[in-house]
This record gives C-alpha cells, structure tokens and sequence, in this order.
C-alpha cells in the first residue's frame, strides 16, 4: 500500500482498463511474397499510423486468418483505455491503409481463447 508521501499530487493519472477491438481485411500474406503477415508487422504498422496517436497496446495483437480458404485475415488488439472507453470510441469504424488494403477498427468483446504473448 503507498503512503501518502509516495503519491505523486502534481502527476495525476486516471483509471485505466482495457478495450478490445478488431482490425478486418487485412492481408494475410505480405505484398508480393509468400510470407504470413506477424504481429510484429502490425505493431509496427499500429505505431506509425496517426490514427494510434497516444494509444498504448495492454497485449501482443494477434493475427487470425478470416477462413481456410481466404488470403485475409484480422487481428484483434487490446488497448489501455479510459474507463469509459474514450480511446477506443475514437478509433471504432475508422479505416486506413495497409499497403493497398484499407482496413476497418472494430469494436468486439474480450476473446478468451486468444493467448497473451509471452513477450507482453
């Protein structure tokens, strides 16, 4: 338990929690090759892209092919949100671009059958 000399007063933080979303129709192989497209690939592609401005990953996103027989996939992605989700309304149905793909945030519930990384 912190005392109160341990409390930073000029430093306030708000309740955080986590926010589950879904990112769709992303390309399940890398442009012009035979290679699977990682969660690495899309962290980094999720740091570099303005619309994640201020928005921090609470677990390694992970990559999911939408069905045996299709070359998309999407990924699913846990955030540190407010308590009342403000992070995450700014990003539902918003789209951007993976190399030619545009992709769409969606919101969705938490998936228990999706493992943190053991990296996170």
């Amino acid at each position: 338990m912190k005392e109160l000399n341990d409390v930073d007063l000029n430093n306030p933080r708000l309740a955080q929690s986590k926010s589950y979303l879904k990112i769709l129709d992303i390309p399940y192989f890398i442009e012009n090759t035979n290679l699977l497209i990682m969660s690495d690939i899309i962290e980094k592609i999720i740091k570099t892209s303005h619309i994640f401005d201020d928005t921090v990953l609470a677990s390694c996103s992970q990559v999911i092919k939408t069905s045996s027989k299709s070359d998309m996939a999407m990924v699913w992605v846990n955030i540190w949100d407010f308590q009342n989700g403000t992070k995450a309304k700014g990003l539902i149905n918003r789209s951007f671009n993976i190399g030619c793909h545009i992709t769409m945030i969606r919101n969705t519930n938490m998936n228990p059958s999706i493992l943190q990384c053991k990296n996170c």
